[in-house]
């Protein structure tokens, strides 16, 4: 390879790396946790491994592509705040043009891999969920009302229902309370994280509830959702049949959840919480836990 050479594959591979990076894969893998235990729970065992794999890509498209868009537009609030200053577009290595032709790619290539090679369904509802989070949350929601985590939560819930929808073309009770999982369980992730990050998210004028509201009531909502969130993964149990390694999991790691939920409330109540970042990384534990029973039940069948 000559020396010329020798730069270009390093600026290309520069390059492919800050595209990876504008997809926010992270996010990603956590959203697609729940498409295949979506898919093995309305399969009532192991789908095909070609499928699997299908609804898996097309799911990264799509979830890809809500991200990038969403770089895109935030990139004035990125630069902003510490934790995402080293995103692709605030570092200079793709440009806005960049992002925004790949978002559009990347997002018609997962409704069009859905279409061919799933089923026509999960490509509705992916390009439902892109839009979702683009137009509702990213740019109604966000910027304007500290329920904006709330409602954007409907998008990270889509993954299960395209899993679903990919096995069966249509869309159960059962799917729909996997989406409710989801749904409920954001508030209670995603505000602790808010208010770790506060002053950030306050110099970035994005009214998170912990920006607009006292440390007790940021705490007192925490607790609701996650009482709610405790109650939809106990409604799937008769919904879907479940057996005994889900009903397990799903209690013993529930009131896990609810208590490590009221122990941000007590420190909320008398001053900021020192570390609101142990209940985030329990609720990511906790989901995992929780679709690892849904994949799990019924291959056992117990």
């Amino acid at each position: 390879m000559s020396t010329i050479e020798k730069p270009r594959v390093a600026r290309l591979g520069t390059k492919l790396k800050a595209y990876f990076f504008l997809t926010k894969p992270r996010v990603i893998e956590l959203l697609l946790i729940a498409t295949v235990p979506a898919m093995i729970l309305a399969a009532g065992g192991l789908p095909s491994i070609w499928l699997i794999l299908a609804t898996v890509f097309g799911g990264a498209l799509s979830a890809g592509s809500a991200n990038a868009f969403n770089c895109y537009i935030d990139s004035d609030i990125d630069k902003v705040m510490g934790r995402t200053k080293n995103r692709p577009l605030v570092t200079g290595e793709l440009t806005n043009r960049e992002a925004f032709i790949f978002a559009w790619g990347v997002g018609i290539a997962s409704v069009v891999w859905f279409a061919l090679v799933i089923n026509l369904l999960s490509a509705v509802l992916s390009l439902i969920a892109i839009l979702f989070y683009v137009f509702v949350y990213t740019l109604g929601l966000k910027r304007r009302t500290p329920q904006n985590i709330v409602w954007g939560g409907a998008a990270g819930a889509m993954p299960a229902v395209i899993g679903w929808a990919a096995v069966t073309n249509e869309l159960s009770l059962s799917a729909w309370v996997l989406f409710l999982i989801i749904f409920l369980w954001t508030p209670p992730h995603y505000w602790p994280l808010s208010m770790r990050y506060l002053e950030e998210y306050k110099e970035a004028g994005v009214p998170m509830l912990p920006v607009v509201a006292k440390n007790e009531k940021v705490g007192r909502q925490i607790i609701l959702y996650a009482y709610a969130y405790f109650a939809s993964t106990l409604l799937l149990i008769p919904v879907a049949d479940m057996g005994l390694v889900y009903v397990l999991a799903a209690v013993l790691s529930g009131v896990w959840f609810v208590w490590e939920s009221h122990r941000l409330y007590a420190e909320a109540k008398l001053t900021v919480p020192k570390n609101p970042m142990r209940l985030f990384h329990a609720s990511i534990t906790h989901l995992t836990i929780l679709f690892l029973a849904i994949a799990i039940d019924p291959l056992l069948h117990i």
